[in-house]
């Protein structure tokens, strides 16, 4: 049902006078808030929930758009119809956005009986309980998920742990880049430790410095471009150095750690990516770009989520065709040349105008996600809708997954045998296994987060855009002012602060 037609279910309530509970989603969050997790759990005691040939059980399943587009969800859902079929159970399309909010539909009895979302949005419904624990011994997947994964879908309530999700595919940024721009001297002039990765790829003082020969050489060419003013992809610049979101395990807001540790070379780092671009890092303008400048060749390389590889791919092939390549030509040429790596490295100084060989590195770390399936505690069929859950994360439907979205697997034994961008799936489960992904907290207080430090990195990349005497982080010399730096992380922690504890 569309929002009007709850409106108007919700109104009609009223009108004839019926019982609060009736309609009235907040009778039915007290009913879920008042029982124990030892009550939630015996929902899934005894045999599964039984259909009849004229009364069914329906299952409501939210999905993602990727999923329906692709014909993954179609699959899905005709798969598990026929295994349950003898049950009379039958999964449908929720017909709900995406990103619709179970905390506001569920007691009203518009929410869905099993969702896909992101491991933040699902781990939010935990407090208000409106997601069922999971019964780990029944769970298929449990055992070949990290234990990254598995931390990032555990709750922890009066000093017990309780699983609330199984995650389904890992989603963080990665480099991608154009082989067949790279210099052609580049085994012998670009690459220092002769492990056969090119420089620019695994150190960003090498990627800076071939981005700005690129634009002297040609000025429409760059080397790595992103708009710096988006938090999920460039607060992974202050985490390298340090910096972190929340403390305790990213659930303690009273700990906010923007400015910890040596986070103002992050803030740094930015500052100098930025003068290596162009004004678009500002804003959302190389974000919207990227693709296509990619393809065309303007950019040498960009930062990306995985389920975007699929457009990189297809925009290369029309630049192929376009320059006289056959369409199969084209294809073989775009798989062959997009390559993908971890963010590169970042030198302890936080300076990329450094040429010391000696200095140390750091491994690049990035803001990421776990998306998974959780179950509704609204639902009426808690173990049929268990059973969907372990068929959704089985082997065999999240190695399809793979196949049909791209996605990378959290199960690592479908991470380590898929075929389709199976190169990005590897790194980025190698990213986690090096707890080089920052998961984003699961816990409402995340949402104050995204204004202040947006609004940071905005005024970081444009600031060497300024004239001279506006800005604002440089000294008189030209060189970045640190302390300048420390001061700005410094204001967005107590802007985060202010929106948990005041303003909100």
């Amino acid at each position: 049902m569309n929002r009007f037609g709850k409106i108007v279910s919700v109104a009609l309530c009223g009108v004839m006078a019926m019982p609060l509970l009736a309609c009235n989603g907040g009778g039915m969050r007290e009913k879920y808030a008042a029982q124990s997790i030892e009550q939630l759990y015996k929902r899934y005691d005894g045999e599964i929930e039984h259909g009849t040939e004229k009364k069914p059980i329906v299952l409501h399943v939210l999905e993602n758009d990727t999923a329906k587009s692709s014909g993954y969800l179609k699959e899905l859902l005709d798969g598990f119809n026929e295994k349950y079929a003898e049950y009379y159970i039958t999964a449908v399309d929720a017909n709900q956005d995406q990103y619709a909010n179970l905390a506001e539909d569920g007691p009203y009895g518009y929410g869905p009986d099993v969702l896909y979302q992101a491991n933040d949005v699902l781990m939010k419904y935990c407090a208000g309980k409106h997601i069922i624990p999971l019964p780990v011994d029944k769970l298929d997947a449990y055992s070949a998920l990290p234990q990254l994964v598995k931390d990032t879908y555990t709750y922890n309530l009066g000093g017990n742990e309780y699983f609330m999700g199984v995650g389904v595919n890992i989603q963080a940024p990665m480099l991608y880049y154009r082989k067949d721009l790279l210099p052609e001297n580049w085994k012998t002039e670009w690459d220092d430790n002769e492990n056969g990765v090119p420089d620019m790829v695994e150190d960003m003082r090498a990627m800076y410095r071939f981005g700005k020969a690129r634009h002297a050489e040609n000025a429409e060419n760059y080397g790595y471009m992103h708009s710096l003013n988006d938090p999920y992809f460039s607060c992974g610049y202050l985490f390298t150095y340090g910096a972190y979101v929340f403390g305790a395990d990213n659930s303690d807001y009273n700990d906010i750690g923007f400015a910890a540790g040596d986070s103002y070379k992050g803030a740094s780092t930015i500052l100098q990516l930025a003068e290596s671009m162009n004004s678009g890092c500002i804003d959302d303008s190389i974000t919207r770009a990227r693709e296509l400048e990619f393809a065309k060749g303007t950019y040498f390389a960009i930062s990306n989520t995985q389920d975007m590889y699929g457009t990189l791919q297809s925009e290369l092939i029309k630049e192929y065709v376009k320059s006289g390549m056959s369409s199969a030509d084209a294809k073989r040429a775009a798989d062959e040349n997009i390559g993908v790596a971890p963010l590169p490295d970042l030198p302890e100084s936080g300076l990329l105008s450094s040429t010391d060989k000696d200095e140390k590195l750091l491994p690049s770390v990035v803001m990421g996600g776990i998306n998974g399936y959780a179950i509704s505690s609204y639902t009426k069929y808690p173990k049929a809708s268990l059973a969907f859950l372990n068929y959704a994360t089985g082997y065999e439907m999240m190695l399809r997954r793979n196949e049909l979205l791209g996605v990378s697997p959290a199960r690592e034994d479908v991470n380590r045998d898929c075929t389709y961008q199976s190169e990005v799936a590897h790194e980025l489960f190698e990213l986690v296994e090096q707890t080089r992904i920052s998961i984003m907290p699961s816990i409402p207080q995340v949402d104050q987060i995204w204004t202040p430090v947006g609004t940071a990195l905005e005024d970081l990349a444009t600031d060497p855009y300024r004239d001279a005497k506006d800005r604002k982080f440089y000294k008189a010399d030209g060189t970045v002012n640190n302390t300048v730096l420390q001061s700005m992380l410094e204001t967005v922690v107590d802007n985060i602060y202010a929106g948990i504890f005041t303003l909100s």
